[in-house]
């Protein structure tokens, strides 16, 4: 299937509605994804980025419907992660010689990826090419997410190719903004930063703020994975203007495992004393074994403050909590402020551990560790409770 989204762009890639899990099975993706490339047609043809390894023989026999492979002039590869560049090792096989522009990056990872010297040509942020009426501007984006990351805008069509910035795990025929569930589809692109660009924020608002001040006239935004933006163009750039930015929801999200039911009532009496404090701040409470691990880092990523709970187990933690707050140290902590509680039979120090691994990442952590020894009694509880009342003035 292609997808015509301007007069010389064409849509080639692949349509993924089977897929549930991403990056193993790290991040659900309830709607499926897509494997963005695009084919570019003026005076040059140049393809841009390709599918995941396993669609590549439908990828190639697609493309050959659009396209003489041997009329490509050369592919441009954004970002060389195997869901955009594994079909390039069996394409490469076809027509060896064309040449495939990529930061310096990723040529060293298309290389460790796929042990072929292809005719790689470095590209640099800034640098120009004509490919006829149009020129391609290429912009460097690393760590947005991998070293590689780049971007290029086409002019004339006034396209950005944002690789995976502006991209969600979506899959819909329909293929453009306009057309599917605005809900869904601004639901799944903040899932997709959090998850996938919020632990390199900082580098992200940098690069956001360079893309804006090069007052480019965009018209269409073409992702690595989900639907092609046009639409809400603004809206997409003023949401990662804001996430960049670390402007927070008025939101605590409460996570947390329990042996048995003991923190796991510490967590609702903490619930129950935020809202006695301020029932203008939203709760989610997050049960961490029963929770998708993607959904609880979108909440964690999205609040102001954040409260971690775990009973000690032996010298440790639960390793549904410890994986947890694995994620959680990496994203970016500006202005999210951070609570702890457990409990414990015989040591607490493991409980205390939580707390130091989220002053370490930068979380603005102010509140004593609430520990529990055994089991909360009604006392016990309404401390908790109170607890959550502290946690509540604290945002405020």
């Amino acid at each position: 299937m292609n997808i015509k989204v301007s007069n010389k762009v064409t849509w080639v890639g692949k349509l993924d509605y089977e897929l549930r899990n991403f990056h193993g099975d790290q991040i659900s993706t309830n709607y499926g994804s897509t494997y963005n490339s695009y084919l570019i047609q003026s005076d040059k043809n140049v393809l841009v980025d390709a599918v995941y390894t396993p669609f590549a023989n439908e990828f190639i026999e697609n493309l050959k419907k659009t396209i003489d492979l041997n009329k490509i002039d050369f592919i441009i590869i954004n970002h060389s992660e195997p869901d955009h560049s594994g079909a390039i090792n069996q394409l490469m096989e076809i027509i060896p010689n064309t040449p495939i522009y990529c930061t310096n990056s990723g040529a060293k990872a298309l290389k460790g990826q796929y042990h072929k010297d292809w005719n790689f040509v470095i590209v640099k942020n800034g640098q120009k090419i004509s490919i006829g009426e149009e020129e391609i501007t290429f912009i460097e984006a690393p760590m947005m997410h991998w070293p590689d990351t780049m971007m290029f805008y086409l002019s004339g069509e006034n396209i950005l190719f944002s690789s995976d910035v502006f991209g969600q795990h979506f899959a819909d025929a329909k293929m453009f903004d306009s057309l599917v569930n605005e809900c869904d589809l601004f639901a799944e692109t903040e899932k997709y930063y959090a998850n996938i660009i919020s632990p390199y924020n900082k580098k992200a608002a940098k690069k956001i703020d360079e893309l804006i001040q090069m007052n480019l006239k965009i018209d269409v935004i073409c992702p690595a994975h989900g639907v092609v933006w046009q639409k809400y163009i603004q809206n997409v750039l003023d949401l990662y203007k804001k996430w960049t930015n670390a402007e927070l929801e008025n939101q605590i999200t409460i996570i947390y495992d329990s042996m048995y039911g003991n923190t796991k009532k510490i967590a609702t009496a903490i619930n129950e004393g935020i809202h006695r404090a301020n029932k203008g701040i939203a709760t989610v409470l997050h049960n961490i074994s029963k929770s998708d691990s993607s959904n609880i880092i979108t909440d964690v990523f999205r609040s102001k403050g954040i409260v971690v709970g775990s009973p000690a187990v032996n010298n440790g933690i639960l390793n549904s909590v410890a994986g947890i707050l694995e994620e959680i140290v990496n994203i970016d902590p500006t202005n999210t402020k951070a609570a702890v509680f457990g409990s414990y039979g015989w040591s607490p120090k493991p409980i205390d551990n939580i707390s130091e691994k989220l002053k370490n990442a930068g979380y603005d952590v102010n509140l004593p560790v609430f520990k529990c020894l055994w089991a909360p009694d009604d006392a016990r509880l309404e401390e908790a409770r109170k607890f959550g009342e502290d946690i509540a003035n604290s945002l405020l």
